[in-house]
């Protein structure tokens, strides 16, 4: 596959910006966009090896952004997505909220609409929750991770699963990885997230809290070159 010219890639990804922010505007929002777009741009340009994987990803908004990109850059790797496919599990004490369960529900069928719309090859689907899917079902190396778990438990094994299988300049972002102190316009909307993080990484914690221009909340990790 042939990396697409400047002026094109730039008017390809463009229009589907401004698609995803008006036809998906509940789960994508510019910053959304604009830090997925620094880290699959820079992991292509650095070689670093490796599988993408979504987990969580609903109506496949992010996981079409994610497959524009690779494309326009002359990238072929597939998008791996996990997804219970059926809304979110029970929130637990962790979580400080309580969500009914399966809200956030989309099927498949949904995320094949989205590609659909614009021509390009659907995901590897892999549906069911993530306890049950990602020990046996994520790939053996990864370059880069989209975690949209929402809630402590789905965050927890998330991590516990995709960082040892990160290559090395590898990343991971956090949706929902709330931190206050590092970014003040930030809301908390899932304080699971970042307690999950804070166990399993240890405070200091390595995960890096991304700024916005907007209140929602995003955090990187990049597995270390050595």
């Amino acid at each position: 596959m042939t990396t697409t010219d400047t002026a094109a890639r730039e008017e390809i990804l463009g229009d589907v910006h401004q698609w995803l922010l008006r036809e998906h505007g509940e789960t994508v929002d510019p910053d959304r966009l604009h830090h997925v777009r620094a880290e699959i741009e820079r992991i292509v340009r650095e070689g670093v090896p490796g599988a993408l994987v979504e987990l969580g990803c609903f109506r496949g908004a992010m996981t079409l952004w994610i497959r524009v990109l690779l494309d326009t850059l002359g990238d072929d790797r597939p998008v791996h997505v996990f997804d219970s496919f059926q809304g979110l599990p029970d929130t637990t004490e962790e979580d400080e909220i309580v969500m009914p369960l399966g809200a956030m529900a989309a099927g498949m069928a949904e995320v094949e609409a989205t590609f659909a719309t614009w021509g390009r090859t659907p995901p590897l689907m892999c549906p069911g929750w993530f306890e049950d899917t990602l020990a046996e079902g994520l790939p053996e190396s990864i370059a880069f991770g989209y975690l949209d778990g929402d809630l402590y438990t789905s965050t927890q094994v998330s991590l516990v699963e995709c960082v040892p299988r990160l290559a090395p300049g590898g990343a991971l972002i956090l949706d929902d990885y709330a931190d206050p102190e590092a970014n003040p316009r930030t809301i908390v909307k899932f304080p699971g997230v970042k307690r999950a993080c804070d166990e399993y990484f240890g405070v200091p914690s390595p995960v890096e809290a991304l700024p916005g221009k907007g209140d929602l909340a995003y955090g990187r990790y990049v597995r270390p070159l050595r």
